[in-house]
């Protein structure tokens, strides 16, 4: 007889359930039953047991002996995403991003060739990088630029058709060099850049995707340089490219093929 308390043992399927939809990841989207076992903890036969039934409903694909998120999943991802602002969305990864960096945490979108701050949750610390909702900048300049053009051809290329501006001594404006550091960015999946856009500052940005597996908006974090050094910035990448990946997740987004 289970020692499991009525109504728990639901509950607790669910929760495995989660957790073998959790270890899926834009990075990773098809994997072994192994690899699986190994991203929850559970127990080899349950991961076998709960996979053929999340196949068997359509929440998961068998790809070879490899199982991947269920095409089902993405007609359930529409109904959500369809009313799913991403601001809305935005404000909970941005604070807890503060919270955990301490470092001002935004989210840039494009907008008429500039890109501009549409969400923030700013730093508690005195000494911060001037940024407000609404703030532009130039697309050239900055991590969240580098994000927002390595992820659009189009626009990548009127930018660096178009003379780029010089604003402090690091900024980049040969468009070869420019050229290179999308490509290094998109191969990398974030991008770091210090003084490109305001003597001092330093930033670090990932993509977030949307449906069509577009580049939606670039999630931030920035700060001093003098706080937010190179080594601080690589040490928060993980984080924010994980944070970037939920928040695409969430909008039901996609990345690119």
């Amino acid at each position: 007889m289970s020692s499991e308390p009525a109504g728990r043992s639901p509950l607790l399927v669910l929760g495995k359930i989660t957790d073998i939809l959790d270890a899926f990841t834009l990075q990773a989207p098809v994997l072994s039953l192994g690899e699986i076992q190994q991203a929850t903890g559970l127990p080899t036969s349950t991961v076998q047991r709960l996979v053929s039934n999340m196949v068997a409903a359509g929440m998961l694909d068998r790809v070879g002996d490899r199982v991947r998120i269920g095409v089902r999943m993405a007609y359930w991802a529409g109904a959500a995403a369809r009313g799913a602002d991403l601001l809305e969305l935005a404000v909970p990864v941005l604070r807890e991003l503060r919270d955990t960096t301490g470092e001002t945490a935004t989210l840039f979108r494009t907008e008429r060739g500039l890109r501009v701050c549409v969400a923030m949750a700013e730093t508690r610390h005195a000494l911060r990088r001037e940024m407000h909702v609404g703030k532009i900048a130039p697309l050239h300049t900055g991590s969240a630029g580098r994000v927002l053009l390595a992820w659009d051809d189009a626009l990548a290329g009127r930018v660096l058709a178009g003379p780029l501006e010089t604003i402090t001594d690091h900024t980049v404006t040969d468009p070869g060099a420019l050229r290179a550091l999308l490509a290094g960015t998109r191969r990398d999946g974030f991008a770091i850049t210090t003084a490109e856009r305001d003597d001092g500052g330093s930033g670090l940005a990932a993509p977030v995707f949307d449906q069509a597996g577009a580049v939606a908006a670039a999630l931030t974090v920035s700060g001093p340089t003098i706080r937010l050094t190179r080594e601080r910035c690589e040490q928060h990448v993980d984080l924010l490219v994980g944070a970037a990946e939920q928040l695409t997740r969430t909008l039901g987004g996609r990345r690119p093929f």
